[in-house]
């Protein structure tokens, strides 16, 4: 099993940033206004805290949820995003975010082999309780929406391609 030691300092920086680039190519796929925006952070924050506790979570996935419940990952995984995404058009957030997920996936095939596929199944999980989070195209509060919009639906199978699946 692989842990952070496997990998350079970059490479766990990708790692710990993936579980929020994940939300984010959904987030900025079908904007939800101000309301969505907050249910949809809080599905990747729910998706980080049953990973932490839940019984069958892959080892590397616990080994980047510990990290990043810690003040040097979150500030890594920050700083990161912050570079990554500082210079960004909203038209640009999920072209990056989708390039991002697809470096995940090399890095994972690459010198993870083995927990690869689970930990492309959490990114995946995380972006699918993110689309799902909050109704789009609705009313007030998304009275009347649909809980994935075609954007989001289009931009989960573009996640599965970039992770390989």
């Amino acid at each position: 099993m692989a842990d952070k030691t496997n990998f350079t300092k970059e490479e766990w920086t990708l790692l710990l940033e993936s579980p929020m680039i994940a939300g984010m190519a959904v987030t900025a796929a079908d904007p939800s206004g101000l309301w969505g925006l907050l249910k949809e952070s809080f599905a990747g924050g729910t998706a980080l805290t049953q990973a932490i506790t839940g019984a069958n979570t892959n080892a590397l996935v616990k080994a980047v949820v510990t990290e990043f419940s810690n003040s040097e990952g979150r500030s890594a995984a920050r700083d990161g995003l912050k570079a990554k995404f500082a210079a960004s058009q909203p038209s640009d957030l999920k072209l990056k975010a989708i390039g991002s997920l697809r470096q995940v996936s090399a890095l994972l095939d690459a010198k993870a082999p083995d927990d690869a596929a689970a930990f492309k199944a959490w990114l995946r999980q995380i972006s699918q309780s993110t689309a799902e989070a909050a109704s789009e195209g609705g009313g007030l509060f998304g009275i009347g929406g649909v809980q994935v919009s075609d954007a989001e639906k289009a931009t989960l199978t573009e996640i599965s391609t970039a992770l390989g699946s």
